[in-house]
């Protein structure tokens, strides 16, 4: 039976979508005449807008610094020295985006009910957060980082000081106006280092791995109860078929073969108990509760490849990335150049790239001797350990020991203040009862007796202080593989794939990341590798430390001539240190590799178009497996059938144009919710991603596998081909009532829409003249989810619009840096009466891209604006 696509969505998509939409309670009839009033709109809209021409003084500076804005107004900065830079830096920031960095500071420290107000959502997140205890971490790391990058950050925050001690609250950006309505607002707080540093947090929260399918696991045991149909669920990356990012003979003669940490049979005693299962549920509410800020879910990855220069037109290496993200209105990257008049040991910056509103230096980008991609490794680096709870003690081995306790002080403007008890044991926070979800059932044992209740503690690598800050400006000033290697050993979280790309004609692959080692633990009915929750009680499954920097994988200029990291495993099965069981299975990588093949083979040099037209190919893996095994089905009603026959003759690409690609995913969405929403708990619906397709290519072969059948239909045996059929003529008959009786006029684009949100003043709950302004008209796209153009969708919430995509696109030609390029999804400014809000949003769209200049004759002849900032 097929679920109605209005079918509510799961009680986290409804947290995550209502975490999109928070009501700031702005009354609607004030908002309304706020807006109606023509003249003064314009002057709350405009009143933020930067000055980007003339002189302005920024104290602390030692010398003079030029700012030079091109027509899209990116930032590139010239310094006499690297404190100035950092400096200018922030103030150019503040200038351009400080309410994003407000919102994210107050997110990352648990205090976004201080900006908003009473809104529950905000209120949960910041419970959540300040149990993860985010900002307390990064208030350990700005005491490890060094002296230099301390002095860099520091500047940084001078600068955003000097620009917000300029301006009253509404000339900073319109969202404080409109939050003025209901709560006070009141002067914005005085930047600070650690504000920094805590964004970092929220990127490698967002960016950590594999805890989605460690719950879902458990979660799925508990309907299905059967070990097997699990592992089902979650085919290794190997049944995929495809290539990983390295091969054994690309490694270092140093790094040797090891095998990876074996996985044991999951428990079937705790695991699937209502007590225990109920303990899992509440822990992943509280992680749904988190905002969104980076990505989340299937299409949160990047494309990244790079070529030889023996392959390239211009002789020299190129590099490509494409990072897929959250999408939002501002865009989350902010494009930037930071450059020192004269490069030195005492100012060796020469860099440009994407940044991020708050953080200084640049994330991804190149400077004049190398390049530098990051696509999510997708390590695995968070465990969840079943603890054992009595009053105020955990049980370890046969002991009960203390469980540590603080309270946490939740200001929320405009209502009293929430005290939160946050409990942490030696694994890491719990988090099972952190929205007060009640105790949790006793967990009794075999004898019958009460051993206490269940609790969720997070182990994650991201809640020991680190040193990423340093590895950003190392990153920022490396020439070579050694300096990438070195960066790479400070870069603990998130776990990134590093490839680069060298002036001097190298390229390489680089994985950074700080990795739990996990004992093998023989005869446990749990796993030992992580791939399911872990009990606390028995000290065995502890980590055991982290795999040694020198032990990460890496490789230099490898036979073929390119290397391509799309999320993929980085090697075979067994191979190297044991970093995960769940990589995407690399359908995106593949394709990108058989492009880049075909052209090599051909005698083609690569050019920077050639990997413009890859970043936007759009065509699906989907298709190539699906579409033969829709044709052999039967349809006998021809009005039915119209669908069925868009497939003939279609190419496989999710153009925004075809109707073909409309059926398909119409197909694919009913198909999944036909087989297996009846088998699957609510939180773990198929969203339709790369896993989804190796598990049903296998069934497909299976015409009697049990997820075919349809539970609720009692007395009834589904098969294969009656499931497939269907979906089929349930997708006829949708896309009928979505877009129009006849086929011909579906097209993918009304349904594949981008709807660009604001983070506070962005959902259906705020008032549309607010919506209208702060959020871009929704937009048709191409692109799916893993293809290559990596627009995602989530096929468990019923709904085809973009939940995350190329949030930019770069292309580094090492042999003329100049004739790079680049875009991103939105703009530069975060002020939506700047012409920069969404300037480069079409072109992101149709797959166009912009110039990307880099030395100092080009950045001055692409210049419109240029502002002086002065002692």
């Amino acid at each position: 039976m097929t679920a109605a696509p209005s079918e509510q969505p799961s009680r986290p998509r409804r947290r995550r979508s209502r975490l999109r939409r928070l009501v700031v309670g702005v009354a609607v009839v004030v908002v309304l005449a706020l807006v109606a009033a023509a003249a003064f709109t314009t002057v709350v809209v405009r009143r933020p807008l930067p000055q980007t021409t003339g002189s302005v003084q920024l104290a602390g500076l030692s010398g003079d610094v030029r700012v030079v804005r091109d027509e899209r107004g990116v930032p590139q900065i010239f310094a006499d020295t690297a404190e100035d830079l950092f400096r200018a830096q922030g103030f150019v920031a503040a200038q351009d985006r400080f309410f994003e960095m407000d919102y994210r500071r107050h997110v990352t420290a648990g205090r976004l009910a201080e900006l908003v107000g009473d809104v529950p959502a905000a209120i949960e997140a910041d419970k959540v957060i300040r149990t993860f205890g985010w900002r307390r971490v990064a208030e350990q790391e700005l005491d490890l980082v060094s002296p230099q990058t301390r002095a860099f950050l520091e500047a940084y925050a001078d600068g955003v000081n000097a620009y917000l001690a300029s301006r009253d609250p509404e000339q900073i950006a319109v969202e404080y106006t409109v939050l003025g309505l209901s709560v006070d607002v009141g002067r914005p707080e005085k930047w600070d280092a650690v504000d920094s540093l805590a964004w970092l947090k929220a990127m490698a929260w967002d960016l950590r791995g594999n805890y989605d399918q460690e719950l879902e696991r458990a979660l799925a045991y508990s309907t299905l109860q059967d070990v097997g149909m699990v592992d089902e669920l979650f085919p290794s990356f190997t049944t995929g078929g495809n290539t990983p990012i390295l091969q054994p003979g690309d490694l270092p003669a140093e790094q040797t073969a090891a095998p990876a940490t074996p996985a044991s049979a999951a428990t079937t005693t705790a695991l699937g108990s209502p007590a225990l299962d109920a303990a899992l549920s509440s822990a992943r509410d509280a992680l749904a509760a988190v905002p969104v800020l980076v990505g989340r879910g299937e299409g949160t990855g990047s494309n990244s490849w790079v070529v030889s220069g023996d392959h390239t037109a211009s002789g020299k290496p190129m590099l490509a990335n494409d990072p897929h993200l959250a999408l939002g209105a501002p865009s989350i990257w902010a494009q930037v150049g930071l450059h020192c008049t004269t490069v030195s040991s005492a100012c060796p910056f020469d860099v440009a790239g994407f940044s991020f509103a708050g953080f200084p230096g640049v994330i991804i980008g190149h400077n004049g001797q190398l390049a530098w991609g990051l696509t999510n490794m997708g390590a695995d680096v968070t465990d969840f350990f079943i603890e054992r709870l009595r009053d105020d003690t955990v049980q370890r081995g046969d002991e009960w020991v203390p469980v540590e306790t603080r309270t946490e002080t939740i200001r929320v403007a405009g209502s009293a203040a929430i005290d939160l008890t946050v409990r942490t044991t030696s694994h890491g926070p719990i988090i099972s009862d952190v929205l007060d979800v009640g105790p949790v059932t006793s967990a009794p044992t075999a004898q019958g007796t009460l051993l206490g209740s269940y609790g969720v503690a997070l182990a994650w690598t991201a809640l020991t202080p680190g040193r990423t800050a340093d590895a950003v400006f190392e990153l920022n000033t490396a020439k070579n593989a050694d300096d990438v290697r070195a960066a790479a050993a400070l870069f603990d979280v998130p776990a990134q794939n590093i490839v680069f790309a060298t002036a001097d004609g190298h390229i390489g692959y680089q994985a950074p990341g700080r990795i739990p080692v996990r004992g093998d633990v023989p005869g446990s009915p749990v796993p030992s590798n992580g791939t399911w929750p872990r009990d606390g009680r028995d000290p065995r499954f502890d980590w055991q430390g982290w795999v040694p920097a020198d032990q990460m994988p890496r490789a230099l200029d490898p036979a073929s001539g390119f290397i391509v990291a799309a999320n993929q495993a980085v090697l075979p099965e067994g191979v190297g240190p044991y970093l995960t069981s769940d990589w995407d299975f690399g359908f995106r990588s593949e394709r990108i590799r058989t492009l880049l093949q075909e052209q090599i083979d051909a005698g083609e040099k690569l050019t920077v178009d050639d990997f413009n037209t890859i970043q936007n190919d759009t065509w699906s893996p989907f298709a190539q497996v699906l579409v033969p095994a829709l044709l052999d089905v039967r349809i006998d009603d021809d009005y039915d059938a119209a669908g069925q026959r868009l497939l003939r003759d279609w190419d496989g690409r999710m153009d925004a144009d075809s109707p073909a690609a409309a059926y398909f995913a119409a197909v694919w969405r009913n198909l999944l919710q036909d087989t297996f929403w009846d088998d699957l708990p609510p939180d773990m619906r198929p969203d339709g991603g790369s896993k989804w397709l190796v598990v049903l290519r296998a069934m497909l072969d299976t015409p009697d596998d049990p997820f075919w059948d349809d539970r609720s239909t009692l007395n009834v045996r589904e098969s294969r081909d009656e499931i497939l059929r269907q979906a089929m003529v349930s997708a006829r008959r949708d896309l009928t009532v979505e877009m129009a009786k006849n086929p011909a006029d579906w097209r993918w684009g009304t349904l594949h829409q981008l709807r660009l949100e604001h983070p506070v003043l962005g959902g259906s709950t705020i008032p549309a003249p607010v919506r209208r302004l702060m959020n871009p008209a929704p937009i048709g796209v191409s692109g799916s989810s893993s293809v290559v153009n990596a627009t995602s969708w989530d096929a468990g919430t019923g709904s085809f619009e973009v939940t995350a995509g190329p949030s930019m696109r770069m292309v580094v030609d090492l042999g003329d840096v100049d004739a790079s390029t680049w875009v991103t999804v939105t703009g530069t400014s975060g002020h939506p009466g700047s012409r920069h809000y969404t300037d480069q949003l079409r072109a992101w769209v149709e797959g166009r891209t912009f110039p990307f200049p880099f030395t100092r004759d080009a950045v001055e002849r692409a210049g419109k604006d240029v502002l002086t900032l002065t002692p």
